[in-house]
């Protein structure tokens, strides 16, 4: 959806946030790349170039050769690719360039390395606040689980689950490591347990900006 003039400034005077990047100048792809799969694998954005972090309007050199290097970078660098749509502003006699990502529904989006999808070592990345961070293996999971429409079958409360619940009877949150030393389980069981919880409706998943996640009843 095309931004209106005041939409464009109303978010330059609001600043960065959960789905507005600001962006002085095309960077690089790599860092344009990460910036794009955030937010289309969280709840979408704008990332507006020829602004800085301060707000400042300061306009681009070249319309056409931001566009095509955001073009490389969106439909070249992330697997699948990523949908969007460009607009061109001039503000205070300068020009800049937003780009609209929506939300995808073809969730987790990854840097592209040309391999098969490895949970492992996929880059995968979201928005948190008004930073692009490298997504955790529970958040990936359920971005899957999401894509793929997968049902939860014959879920059922087991030692793990009764632990998860006897922790957050103490302390409001929980991380993996947690469960892991609270259950006397492998990580790989407690991420596991915890994402099925979180797809089961039990739990909320939340992300630091350090990257960290941890759960909370929902």
């Amino acid at each position: 959806m095309r931004l209106r003039r005041r939409e464009l400034l109303d978010l330059i005077e609001e600043g960065e946030n959960l789905q507005t990047e600001f962006k002085l100048r095309f960077s690089s792809s790599e860092k344009i790349a990460k910036e794009i799969m955030a937010f289309a694998n969280t709840s979408g954005g704008v990332i507006i170039f020829g602004v800085d972090n301060n707000k400042q309007v300061a306009g681009v050199q070249s319309e056409k050769e931001e566009a095509e290097l955001f073009k490389n970078a969106a439909e070249e660098f992330c697997e699948p690719r990523v949908e969007y749509e460009l607009d061109y502003m001039v503000v205070d006699g300068k020009e800049l360039v937003i780009a609209t990502i929506p939300e995808s529904k073809h969730k987790p989006h990854r840097m592209q390395d040309y391999t098969e999808f490895d949970i492992s070592t996929a880059s995968v990345y979201v928005r948190v606040n008004d930073k692009s961070i490298q997504a955790s293996k529970e958040m990936i999971r359920l971005m899957r689980a999401e894509h793929r429409e997968s049902e939860l079958h014959k879920y059922s409360i087991g030692n793990s689950e009764k632990a998860v619940f006897s922790y957050l009877e103490r302390v409001e949150t929980i991380t993996v490591k947690e469960l892991s030393d609270a259950a006397n389980i492998s990580g790989r069981r407690a991420s596991r347990t915890l994402v099925t919880m979180v797809r089961a409706g039990v739990l909320l998943i939340h992300t630091k900006e350090s990257g960290e996640d941890y759960f909370t009843l929902k």
